[in-house]
Order: structure tokens, then sequence, then C-alpha cells
């Protein structure tokens, strides 16, 4: 080969192992991200040192935590109602309470956040306590960010209790959050709603007493269910006309109600219940402490948490705050029946 000829040859190559490199970088550089295919999850439980609100000392108390989705990304705490637990999101032995919420590609998306999540403080946590408050949960999730070396989160997003909860930490330790997303939850619970929990654990007590402490916990979650589904959902649910059976009339809302309690029932401790429908009725906020930037989200059909006090939270917030209304058929529960509705409010209030 000539000199000249092979000298072309050399640049041919080089030209071809630049144009090589140049679709690669451009491939890098505008490809979709790819998915992180398994999120990190771990789960912990941490001995940490909180004052209760309503002990004399401080003491160690066992909080267990979930920490899910990708490794040093922003941070978010998820709570959800008093029935909700820190599985949040889908794992390999189940769905996660807000599995259409919180995971890939979701409205919380785990590729690109890590989610903290607790569960519940009940009095067998916390000790000879004559009650638990919301404000005790807060002090816990707080202390597990200790534990974990995490100085601050991008947000809070709570969900009924949840909600209840986060206020309490925006006002408690509003220099650990960026942000505050509070779903169904005010900061007090409305009267109304104290009355119909306060018969919900009578109902529990009696039947205590009596020896049948699951026949209670059915029966106070049917009676939780009239309050936390819409009128809508009843009537369109429960068209059916009344049937006989066993000597005498059934009819559609019963049997929906026995389904839901006898589940409830079956998967709830008295105890646990009792102090944290308490902790509802305990909870109380002043709004003027709450400073940090806050999206409120009420829902027309709630009967839980009425429009009225959510709008009252919102003019006194201490930081700004804006409130979103959504319309469903599912009420309070709105929340966990509605992720397209949800899930597009939270695109919105923690932005990219």
């Amino acid at each position: 080969m000539s000199l000249h000829a092979e000298a072309r040859s050399t640049a041919e190559s080089a030209a071809a192992t630049l144009a090589l490199h140049i679709d690669a970088a451009f491939d890098a550089v505008f490809a979709p991200t790819a998915p992180d295919a398994s999120p990190r999850l771990r789960l912990g439980e941490s001995i940490v040192r909180l004052r209760p609100k309503h002990a004399q000392d401080v003491r160690d108390v066992r909080v267990r935590w979930s920490l899910h989705g990708a490794a040093d990304a922003p941070l978010v705490i998820v709570q959800g109602g008093i029935s909700a637990d820190r599985h949040v999101a889908a794992r390999g032995d189940g769905p996660g309470w807000w599995g259409g919420i919180v995971g890939d590609g979701a409205a919380i998306d785990l590729r690109c956040r890590r989610v903290l999540s607790i569960d519940w403080l009940a009095r067998g946590e916390l000790g000879d306590v004559s009650a638990v408050t919301s404000d005790d949960q807060a002090d816990a999730i707080a202390a597990v960010l200790d534990e974990l070396g995490e100085r601050r989160a991008h947000a809070c997003v709570g969900a009924s209790y949840g909600a209840m909860v986060g206020l309490a930490f925006a006002a408690r330790h509003p220099h650990r959050l960026d942000r505050l997303v509070a779903i169904a939850g005010a900061h007090r619970a409305h009267p109304l709603s104290i009355a119909v929990r306060n018969i919900q654990r009578e109902i529990v007590r009696l039947a205590a007493r009596h020896g049948d402490v699951a026949a209670g916990l059915d029966l106070a979650r049917r009676l939780a269910m009239t309050t936390y589904r819409g009128e809508r959902e009843f009537a369109e649910r429960c068209a059916a006309p009344p049937r006989q059976a066993d000597g005498r009339f059934r009819f559609a809302e019963e049997d929906w109600l026995a389904a839901a309690g006898a589940r409830f029932a079956q998967r709830f401790d008295a105890e646990r219940f009792l102090a944290l429908s308490e902790s509802i009725d305990l909870h109380a906020v002043a709004p003027e402490q709450v400073r940090v930037p806050t999206t409120l989200v009420g829902i027309a059909s709630d009967r839980v948490v009425p429009l009225a006090d959510l709008c009252d939270l919102q003019r006194r917030c201490g930081a700004a705050a804006t409130l979103h209304v959504i319309d469903s058929r599912y009420g309070h529960d709105a929340f966990l029946k509605e992720p397209a509705q949800i899930g597009a409010l939270l695109h919105e209030a923690l932005g990219a």
C-alpha cells in the first residue's frame, strides 16, 4: 500500500471512530432516562428518645420505618390514615396501601424520589401514657430522620390522620421540611366527627366487656364507613332492593358494610384502634405555627373533614397556603380511590 493510500485509510478509520463516539454521546444525552427497575427498599426499626406529650419523662421508643426509592434522591415523608402502615408502595409480598400514588412512574416516582414512612405509634410503643397524640407521631418521624442522617425532607405528604401529623410536623419541625401537602386533614377534628368516633370507641369497649372484641371492631368500622364514603357512592352502590333472608329483610347497604367490617376486624388490634381513634380527636395545631409552604386538598363530598375547616386553616396558615378541592363520589376516602386527581395535584405541588 502506498503512503498516500495508508494515510487515507487511517483518516477514514479515525473519522468512523469519531462518528461512533458522537452517536454514542448523542444517545446518552437525548435518550429517555431508563427507569430504575428495582428501587431500593429498606425496612428498619429504630430505638429513639422521645418525650410523649402525656408522659412525664423521656423514654426509648421503638419506631418501625420503611425507606423506598432511588438512593440519594429527594426525600418525601408519606403517611396515611390510622389503618395505614409503613408499606406505602408495592413490594414483593403486597401492593402497598397507596400503590397508585407511590411507585415507578407514579405521582411520587420511586425512580427519582425516596419515600420514608413509619408505622403509627400506639400505647404499646409509648409505654404508660394516657394517650397518643399527633405531636408524638411527628416527633417520632423527626427522630427517625436523625437516625437516618437526614437533615431535611423535600416534602411531607399526609392524608387523613397523616395530614394531621404532617401539620404537627410542620409546626414543630419547620426547619426540617421544604413543603407540606395535607390531604383530607385539618388543624383540628370537627366536633361531629369526634362524636361519631366516640360512639365507635364505645362500641368496641362494650364488645370487649362482653368478650367479643372482633364484633365491636366490625360494627365500629361499619359506622365509620357511613362517614368515610359519599352520599353519591351509597346511592349508586346500594340501589338493589332489599331481599328476604333468615326470616328478615337484608339491604344492599348491610352486605357492603358487613364485608368492610369483617375485613377490618381481621387485621386490626382493638387497643391500637382505640388509641389512634382518640389521637385524631386530640389533634390540635395552631395554623399560625405552620410556617412552611402548604398545599391543602379537600374533597367536596367529605363528611369527616368539612371544607369550612380547610378554608379556616388556609386563611390562618403561617406561610403561603393553597387549597384545592376535588369532586368525588368517594367522600373522605377519595385520597385512596382517586389516584388520577390526587396524582395530578401532587405533581403540581411537589414539582419536577
